[in-house]
């Protein structure tokens, strides 16, 4: 007798406790974890704390060496977001680390040149990189070591060299034919020309320096100092328009997080120009429903989540950007009475071609880290280049790439995330944490563009919802719908498409075809999970997304 079976259908391996599909178990300590998407990175965090650093030191020195192992996603030529539980004040703090456009830039300029939309590469989209101001910021209010000790890793690292990991290896690959053309970018990213292979050794001297003097005169070194000088003049040789006078002037700010409260649980996310709010949006919609009743890889499950994504998207589209140069109806959008109003737009039995944005007021890779230490702080913080690697611009001998932030921008008139001098750039990176009755339970976060807020939403789901624990929520298939209308200004009209991880049934993706959606494979658009759930007996425990190099570890 033949055996036939899907490919799809085979599993590497038999569980006997957890979910079916669920990769590992949970890691568990007590005194310190650390969740990175690069395993050096997870044992650098440990190792500061270890030596008597807090989380806060922690995530710093892990997101500098990721800037060194996983340029593919980061680096100190991009900006950064961060949610912070303080244990002392028992407080959560969110601090905005993006940087404005060139003040010298115009939208009117890009149309003059003839623009229709910011190019995705090159010296145009490069805004103020926010990463550094960033770090400082959260080591000045939090920080316990020495800013010297939390580099000092990468610098030793950056100088001596380290193997590349596998994923990382593939997206450095795939990143070399676009960004080779543009000054500097060969010199300091490639090895004669090509990107290092899986396990190839990798130095980045260049770099190495640009920290040390970072760990030297401190971050005004980068804004005020030889760095931003340098990166002045490269911009200008090179038909860019990032100066000096924006770097000297580039401030990060604290900010306050805003939540939605799900069937008990506190979901906190940061408010724009970030996308976090989507988050809170779909939940509250989902929140209507009764999810529990349903399965994880039902056809009903999908569809609703679905369509609440495409609903939230569309005030995504129109609303989120700088709120300096808007005034963001957030209240309103996270409202749960806004969210019983839009939910009544749902057909539950087919999928809608278009939705109209809410009425109220008038493509990317990421790294994503969390760290907690012995004391209860916990730190959901995410860095981003944008476009992978991100502009191709790299300054001369600096060892990092600015990024391309600038492309999502809009160049339509009146628009919200229209582009205007020294604005921030609508933006997809977000941390995220979950609270319960005012205490932390869960800081975590789920990298890659658009995906990121759907991503965020289905975690939640799948713990509150379907009880899954922190890891097997990340290794559950995810949905994916792309299509939607964008902050750049692009307009869904035909429903979009919806990318289902492998793991979903085929009569459920039938049912969802006869139901109108459009179904197709995708490869990689899922993104990159990492998780540290606080348990109430203080026991943490730590999930990593295993579609990345991702490693959590503790003591």
């Amino acid at each position: 007798m033949t055996m036939v079976c899907s490919v799809g259908s085979i599993r590497a391996a038999d569980r006997v406790t957890g979910e079916i599909f669920a990769l590992r178990s949970p890691v568990l300590a007590t005194q310190a974890m650390a969740a990175t998407s690069q395993p050096l990175a997870t044992q650098v965090a440990l190792d500061v704390m270890r030596a008597g650093g807090n989380a806060i030191d922690a995530a710093i020195a892990a997101n500098a060496l990721l800037g060194l192992v996983e340029p593919t996603g980061n680096g100190i030529g991009g900006d950064l977001f961060a949610i912070v539980w303080d244990a002392n004040t028992k407080k959560l703090y969110g601090l905005n680390a993006s940087g404005r456009s060139p003040k010298s830039l115009t939208r009117q300029w890009f149309l003059d040149n003839g623009h229709t939309s910011i190019p995705s590469h090159g010296p145009l989209p490069v805004s103020v990189p926010g990463a550094v101001d960033g770090w400082y910021m959260l080591h000045e209010r939090f920080g316990k070591l020495p800013m010297k000790r939390l580099l000092q890793p990468t610098i030793s690292y950056a100088n001596n060299g380290f193997p590349v990991s596998q994923l990382i290896s593939y997206y450095w690959n795939r990143s070399v034919p676009i960004l080779q053309k543009w000054p500097g970018f060969s010199k300091q990213f490639t090895l004669d020309g090509k990107a290092p292979v899986e396990g190839q050794i990798w130095k980045n001297p260049f770099l190495a320096d640009t920290l040390s003097k970072i760990a030297d005169g401190g971050r005004d070194v980068f804004y005020k100092g030889e760095i931003a000088r340098t990166i002045s003049d490269y911009m200008k040789a090179n038909g860019g328009f990032l100066n000096y006078q924006d770097l000297a002037e580039h401030k990060g700010n604290w900010i306050e997080p805003v939540s939605t409260n799900y069937r008990g649980y506190d979901v906190w996310e940061l408010p724009p120009n970030g996308q976090g709010i989507a988050a809170l949006q779909i939940l509250n919609i989902m929140e209507q429903y009764d999810i529990s009743a349903m399965t994880h890889d039902s056809a009903d499950y999908i569809h609703l989540f679905t369509e609440a994504k495409k609903l939230v998207f569309e005030d995504r589209a129109k609303y989120y950007a700088d709120s300096e140069f808007n005034k963001i109806p957030v209240k309103e959008l996270i409202s749960k009475s806004y969210a019983k109003q839009r939910s009544r737009l749902i057909d539950m039995d087919r999928a809608s071609k278009a939705y109209p944005a809410g009425q109220l007021l008038e493509k990317g890779d990421t790294i994503y880290l969390t760290t907690a230490d012995s004391q209860g702080n916990m730190v959901s913080l995410i860095q981003s280049n944008y476009r992978g690697m991100g502009s191709g611009m790299a300054p001369t001998d600096l060892g990092f790439i600015l990024q391309d932030r600038g492309e999502m921008f809009s160049l339509e008139e009146g628009h919200f995330n229209s582009f205007e001098g020294g604005k921030r750039p609508f933006h997809t990176i977000i941390p995220a944490f979950v609270t319960k009755n005012d205490k932390p339970w869960m800081s975590f976060g789920l990298m890659g563009g658009a995906m990121q807020p759907q991503g965020h939403a289905q975690i939640v789901i799948n713990m509150i919802d379907f009880g899954m624990d922190v890891q097997a929520a990340g290794d559950a298939p995810r949905i994916h719908h792309t299509g939607s209308s964008e902050p750049t200004g692009e307009v869904m009209t035909n429903g979009g498409v919806l990318n289902l991880e492998t793991g979903y049934p085929y009569s459920t993706i039938r049912k969802l075809m006869r139901m109108g959606h459009k179904i197709q494979f995708a490869n990689g658009p899922y993104g990159g999970y990492q998780a540290i759930r606080r348990a109430d007996n203080g026991v943490y425990w730590g999930a990593t997304e295993t579609r990345k190099d991702g490693h959590a570890a503790g003591f």
